[in-house]
């Protein structure tokens, strides 16, 4: 039996779009708001020597083009010339050989000048803020309880979210942890009675029993309608509760005021999200007619990037002198145009960065005055795809451009995402937002009846007789969206 085998070589052409490290520069620039985007220049400047920032003196009165380029040719001459550094000075004077050798002296015979005392950082006393698995361990380690108990109270504290609650059941942590079952039940006891109270709770009835029963009242008025009539405190129907409680209405009235002030999210306390600090990035603002420079047509609004405390770079003409041949090594040469290639790409970047978000915050302008003008309820729909479009952009671009970033506008502080809605259908709804339209349901049950509160159908209606159509089920959606109870949960009966 014989085998044979045969090569083929063939040529196949394919289209692969490859991203250059300055187009994904370009990228993640445009995508970073003012802080961010000061945060990575101070980065670069301490990584690549050829950046630096321009003096206060110069931000005040900038030499122009010629000026700079008669200045660096000079600076370049004379480095050549002299072989020195461009300001003249002999570039081994600005180095400490002292500190350099004090390195490698031994410690006997180190002068007492060169021995530095190392202080503690202030970092050191700064304490990060203990979260409620942090708070629970330390109860836990001061509790002399089995090691299988304890063990599966780790897993416990470990399957509790941010609410403080347990997510998993326990036979899920027995099995998971290969933990007896009567091990994880006498767990859970255990981690109830840690603060804060109502922890490691599995619902929201457990968790305002174990509350209660902290202060001796799970057997009380309160603990028997937590218990066993939860769903009709949540309706406020307390009447029915002491209709059926057996109890004078006072007594009732005693009893709920008692349970709202328990805490249905006892976790949470623990779990407080860091206010984030907001700078703006783009302000409108409204200066009369005046000539855009975008578009050359006459606007109200101005749009100004603000740039303060933002590092206003150049490259350092100083390094140009190592890139002749006669002066420096090949390697050197190499490293030294390849920071230069680098800060003029970032350079360009940052005024890409610029240009892009002034066109996108034109467009809404444009197309969002009259919010400008009277507010939110004039906000109209606007799609991300159609700025791009407008731009001359991508999609994705536009969608770079607004992220993370915030708008200083005669209304307030808003995101740049915020102003992107879509309409709402309809002959009255095709120049209604989204947005617009949430509120205006929001508003017309804070405006209701208490006793006869609006149903979902009835708001449904009022819309579509204002010429926005609208159904049942997309009402209830957008209440709930907004946390809004329904009808049932929010009659109040006199």
């Amino acid at each position: 039996m014989t085998y044979s085998t045969q090569l083929n070589v063939s040529l196949k052409v394919t289209q692969k779009q490859i991203l250059t490290p300055g187009l994904v520069q370009m990228v993640s620039v445009l995508a970073l708001n003012k802080l961010e985007l000061k945060d990575m220049i101070n980065q670069e400047m301490v990584e690549n020597p050829i950046l630096e920032e321009l003096s206060e003196q110069e931000l005040d009165a900038p030499p122009s083009p010629e000026e700079m380029a008669a200045a660096e040719e000079h600076r370049a001459e004379v480095g050549d010339r002299e072989g020195l550094e461009p300001d003249g000075q002999d570039p081994f004077e600005e180095i400490d050989f002292g500190s350099f050798f004090e390195e490698y002296l031994d410690p006997g015979y180190r002068s007492p000048a060169a021995e530095v005392i190392e202080k503690p950082s202030f970092e050191n006393f700064l304490s990060s803020p203990t979260t409620l698995a942090d708070h629970l361990l330390w109860q836990l380690s001061l509790e002399a309880a089995p090691a299988q108990i304890s063990e599966a109270a780790e897993s416990i504290i470990g399957n509790l979210n941010e609410d403080g609650f347990l997510t998993a059941s326990i036979e899920e942590i027995a099995e998971i942890g290969q933990h007896q079952r009567a091990d994880v039940e006498a767990a859970l006891k255990l981690v109830q009675d840690f603060d804060p109270a109502g922890v490691a709770a599995r619902d929201l009835r457990e968790c305002l029993l174990i509350q209660l029963r902290g202060i001796g009242m799970d057997r009380s008025c309160a603990g028997q309608i937590v218990s066993e009539h939860l769903q009709l405190l949540q309706n406020k129907q307390h009447k029915d509760l002491a209709r059926l409680l057996n109890r004078p209405p006072a007594d009732v009235e005693l009893a709920v005021d008692l349970i709202r002030r328990l805490d249905p999210r006892p976790g949470q306390r623990y779990n407080k999200t860091e206010p984030r600090l907001v700078e703006p990035d783009v302000y409108f603002r409204k200066v009369g007619e005046y000539r855009c420079g975008l578009c050359n047509d006459t606007h109200v609004y101005e749009i100004t990037l603000d740039e303060d405390d933002l590092p206003q770079l150049r490259l350092n003409p100083g390094y140009r002198c190592l890139l002749d041949r006669t002066v420096s090594a090949r390697e050197v040469r190499n490293y030294i145009k390849e920071r230069y290639n680098s800060a003029i790409q970032l350079i360009k970047n940052i005024e890409q960065r610029k240009q892009t978000i002034l066109k996108v915050c034109h467009s809404i302008m444009l197309r969002q005055q009259d919010f400008l003008d009277f507010g939110i309820d004039l906000l109209k729909p606007m799609m991300i795809k159609e700025v791009a479009e407008e731009v001359g952009v991508h999609p994705s671009t536009v969608s770079r451009a607004v992220a993370n970033k915030y708008s200083h506008t005669p209304q307030g502080v808003y995101e740049l995402r915020f102003f992107f809605s879509e309409a709402v259908n309809g002959p009255m709804g095709g120049g209604t937002s989204l947005l617009t339209l949430k509120r205006r349901v929001k508003k017309m049950i804070g405006e209701e009846d208490p006793a006869h509160p609006l149903t979902d159908e009835q708001i449904a209606r009022i819309l579509q007789s204002q010429g926005i159509q609208v159904t049942r089920r997309t009402v209830a959606k957008y209440r709930e969206d907004m946390k809004v109870p329904s009808t049932h949960q929010r009659r109040i009966k006199p």
